[in-house]
């Protein structure tokens, strides 16, 4: 039987060009010095306030490469190590997206960490303590992790249950940056920057967003994220108008309690109607 090994391309994960993220604090500083130590990281926040974003730009500030996982119920162990493929060339190992961030040092992103099954993530245990190695048992090769090797995971703890929370032992390996949506001037900057409309049409939007935020618990599950204004503001860019463009993602997306839909298009109307 032969076996091929894959080769990687390390360039296809290199973020080219500069993304645009907006500081709110002093989390550029505090992540540079984790990954200084190679510190694993937990990125915790609201669905929508920057968090995949902010990772993105800090793998281009450090120029290293970044993979992103985009974790789901349905993700095995097998998904993020590895697996033995057959093609017409006999058996052929592929490796996962954890396996080859740790071959080739990139930055290991597992967004929405708490979606995948506690049984999926504990295979992440050996690369976030001293050993920094992952062992692939149906190879039978330990990899140890290359020198700029990372891992960051992202979740929404508004989100968190009992059946998807992370377990004690798995929480205990990292360190943490906890995000929100912006302040105000800040958000209104990025909406406008990230969107195309004026100062003036995102500070509105971001205004209907802060009234949306304090009905989360009060029959929203989660307030109006800065990505929905974004959307919204790129319709209202391309002519559309405000409140059609607002409903559309401010208001549909989010419920389906018709006196919420009333209360957010009343709120949508208090300032574009």
């Amino acid at each position: 039987m032969s076996i091929i090994e894959n080769v990687v391309d390390t360039e296809q994960y290199l973020i080219k060009d500069e993304p645009y993220y907006e500081p709110v604090g002093q989390e550029l500083a505090l992540y540079e010095s984790a990954y200084e130590v190679r510190m694993p990281m937990m990125i915790k926040g609201p669905t929508g306030c920057g968090k995949s974003r902010f990772i993105e730009y800090m793998a281009w500030k450090l120029g290293k490469p970044l993979i992103t996982v985009a974790c789901n119920e349905d993700m095995t162990a097998s998904d993020l190590v590895g697996r033995f493929l057959l093609d017409k060339d006999g058996t052929k190992w592929q490796d996962g997206p954890l396996t080859t961030a740790a071959r080739i040092g990139a930055i290991c992103y597992l967004d929405e960490i708490v979606e995948a099954r506690q049984d999926t993530t504990v295979v992440i245990h050996p690369l976030t303590d001293h050993r920094r190695s992952l062992p692939l048992d149906k190879k039978g090769e330990l990899v140890q992790a290359h020198p700029d090797f990372q891992l960051v995971i992202s979740y929404n703890p508004g989100y968190q249950s009992l059946m998807k929370d992370l377990k004690q032992s798995t929480k205990q390996r990292f360190g943490g940056l906890y995000f929100d949506y912006p302040e105000e001037k800040i958000e209104i900057n990025i909406v406008s920057r990230e969107s195309g409309v004026d100062a003036e049409t995102a500070e509105k939007l971001v205004h209907i967003a802060q009234r949306a935020r304090n009905l989360k618990g009060h029959g929203l599950d989660e307030g109006i994220s800065t990505r929905l204004l974004v959307y919204s503001g790129q319709l209202i860019a391309k002519g559309v108008s405000p409140l059609e463009a607002c409903s559309m993602t401010m208001v549909t997306p989010l419920t389906d309690d018709p006196d919420m839909r009333d209360t957010l298009n009343a709120s949508i109307e208090t300032f574009f109607g």
